[in-house]
């Protein structure tokens, strides 16, 4: 029996490894405002950023969809791992080296499914990349030159070569204490006649790494005549490997995608290669299907692409039948992205790999600075495949553009593009093409709005009802915009986030002070966890101790969005405004109070006896004069 991971090692790696920068892999986060740091949601897909990480609390939580957590959570939820997995991840990321309860530590026995298969793939990339170098590898260092790719640049991609043999590599994993399960699960290896055996055989091979790195498939290209096999072979699906979800060089493009606003999308390898050596370091490529709706989401979250900010796409496919085709199923998808979209498609219909051979880094580079819009790129091949010769064939042509023209977002693109419309299919009378896009976009926007209300019908009827799909909110339904209920919020984060700053007044306020029962639970929590004086006393640990101290999932998410949330003031958190929370809280406390007073009054009517009616009257004149008191002096008078 393999031992759990002992606690002390847990807390360590929690402890050591940055939310920020794991976060920071998947998602571009900016500034949001009082040590808080925001981007796209992983976890689903929005155009605004409502995803907010707090470096300094440890704990990340998105206002969309309401997921919320610390580091292990996080990566546990994107990477679709155990806790014990995720930590197995993480340590060697901070040096830490994890024991285990029950026994010695046997990492070929202790270690998750997931941390094996990366160590296979690891091992398999550094044996591959060995392999070139090797006597029978120089047809691939061959193929590799003829294509302008010296050794320098095979290493700097990590390419290798995979021996003609059935067991060369299967042998070798064998001898790194690697079961047969593993291997033929980590799909390094197929299924043989006598075991598994070498999957990929006399090609050059390309390591597949996911967005943080990690080697999770990889891609091989035949080179002799003599191999029956496709053209490029890639890993099967794999617990690592969902061909969907990940795009070859993600993770050298990364940052320069963040950073520069763009991503280049081009449909192989050597194309990534090309790119990248020519100075475009944006560059990606789908791995063996079409570019679909998951690498969308990836690049959206790495753009930061919201409608306030306009990134830009820019694909490239080869000038023939193929690629014209491809070129308009990524337009199928361009509406799911903020970002403009663009096709570069050189004038020799060569693709990146080809034109840096031919013309040098420069005719890449240039190619890339000059693409067509995507809508113009859809709209010329609608009506390139009519006669417009003839009236039927501008009619049909205008048919079948005008609808592209219609999905165009932005208002005023749209009319100008009507108007291009005009002149490309020759129909002199421009308004008629420009009523006709209106028309057709009025009726896209009708059947959208139709189609996502009976898509949240079918949600409905699938998951029950909402009371039992969202375990926080069934009893109350939150609303940030009213008043009251944004003072107890504003409040509630000050006492997470800033404890110190509302310590000790804000330990003497009764839960009932916070009428909205999620707030109150929250309230209560904090003090079960010890009120804020604990919490200033150690405020790295505080949100934790909070979060430990609720009662369900849902009142822990809750504190986690608390945490995270930037407090709502143009300057610094500090005394006076905390101390202007703390009056309003209270202030509200007590008109509710006064309200409940001279209600009491109205039904005691005129047969309440005069002993009723003095105890009344004077809490409600007691009541008036601590208000009055709070209005005029704030925080001093509480």
């Amino acid at each position: 029996m393999a031992g759990r991971i002992k606690d002390e090692d847990v807390d360590a790696v929690r402890a050591a490894v940055r939310i920020d920068a794991v976060v920071g892999e998947y998602v571009q986060l900016t500034n949001g405002g009082g040590g808080q740091l925001k981007g796209l949601c992983p976890f689903h897909d929005e155009k605004s950023a409502s995803f907010y990480v707090n470096p300094s609390k440890g704990v990340y939580s998105c206002f969309g969809c309401q997921e919320s957590g610390d580091t292990l959570g996080f990566v546990m939820k994107i990477e679709h791992l155990s806790f014990v997995e995720t930590v197995e991840r993480l340590a060697p990321g901070v040096g830490i080296t994890l024991r285990y309860e029950g026994g010695g530590y046997q990492p070929g026995q202790q270690k998750g499914e997931r941390t094996r298969l990366l160590e296979i793939n690891k091992i398999a990339a550094a044996w591959f990349t060995e392999q070139l170098s090797s006597p029978e590898a120089e047809i691939g260092r061959r193929f590799l030159k003829e294509r302008g790719f010296e050794a320098e640049a095979a290493g700097h991609f990590s390419v290798g070569y995979a021996p003609g043999g059935f067991e060369h590599l299967t042998r070798f994993l064998r001898g790194r204490g690697f079961s047969d399960r593993e291997l033929l699960l980590s799909g390094i290896c197929s299924e043989g006649q006598r075991g598994p055996m070498d999957r990929f055989r006399g090609r050059l091979v390309w390591p597949i790494r996911d967005i943080t790195g990690e080697v999770v498939g990889f891609g091989a290209r035949k080179l002799r005549e003599d191999d029956n096999g496709p053209k490029y072979l890639n890993t099967p699906e794999t617990p690592l490997y969902k061909k969907s979800n990940v795009l070859y060089g993600i993770d050298l493009a990364k940052k320069d995608i963040a950073r520069t606003g763009r991503a280049v999308v081009v449909e192989g390898y050597t194309d990534v290669m090309a790119c990248h050596l020519a100075g475009v370091t944006t560059a990606v490529a789908t791995c063996g299907t079409a570019f679909a709706e998951d690498h969308i989401k990836i690049l959206r979250r790495l753009l930061m692409d919201t409608s306030a900010y306009r990134g830009e796409v820019v694909f490239t496919f080869d000038g023939d039948a193929a690629g014209q085709k491809a070129a308009l199923r990524a337009f199928e998808d361009d509406q799911k992205f903020a970002a403009r979209t663009s096709i570069a498609i050189s004038p020799g219909g060569m693709d990146p790999c080809e034109l840096r051979l031919a013309q040098g880094d420069e005719a890449v580079r240039t190619l890339i600075e000059h693409p067509v819009p995507l809508f113009l790129f859809a709209i010329r091949a609608a009506v390139a495949s009519h006669n417009l010769e003839t009236a039927e064939g501008r009619s049909a042509a205008l048919e079948q553009a005008a609808p592209i023209v219609a999905r165009i977002k932005d208002g005023s693109i749209q009319h100008d593009y009507a108007v291009q419309l005009a002149g490309m299919v020759g129909i002199l009378d421009e308004q008629f093409v420009v009523r006709r896009v209106s028309q057709l976009a009025r009726w896209q926007r009708e059947r959208d709005q139709q189609a996502a209300r009976s898509g949240v019908r079918r949600q409905g009827q699938q998951q029950g009802a909402p009371a039992a799909a969202a375990p926080m909110r069934p009893a109350y339904r939150l609303n940030p915009r009213d008043p009251a209920q944004f003072v107890e919020r504003e409040l509630l984060k000050l006492a997470l986030q800033h404890p110190a700053l509302v310590a000790p007044t804000f330990d003497f306020y009764a839960q009932d002070e916070f009428p909205t029962p999620p707030y109150g639970a929250v309230r209560a929590a904090i003090a079960a966890a010890g009120g804020v004086e604990a919490g200033a006393a150690a405020p790295d640990s505080w949100s934790g101790l909070v979060r430990a101290a609720a009662p369900d999932d849902g009142v822990r998410g809750l504190i986690t969005e608390l945490t995270v949330e930037p407090v709502r003031t143009r300057r610094a958190a500090d005394a006076v405004y905390a101390g202007e929370f703390l009056v309003k809280l209270r202030l509200q406390a007590v008109d509710r109070r006064v309200a409940d007073c001279r209600a009491h009054l109205q039904r005691l009517g005129p047969r309440a006896t005069a002993e009723q009616l003095s105890a009344v009257q004077g809490e409600l004149w007691a009541l008036q004069q601590y208000g009055q008191s709070l209005r005029e002096r704030g925080a001093a008078a509480l």
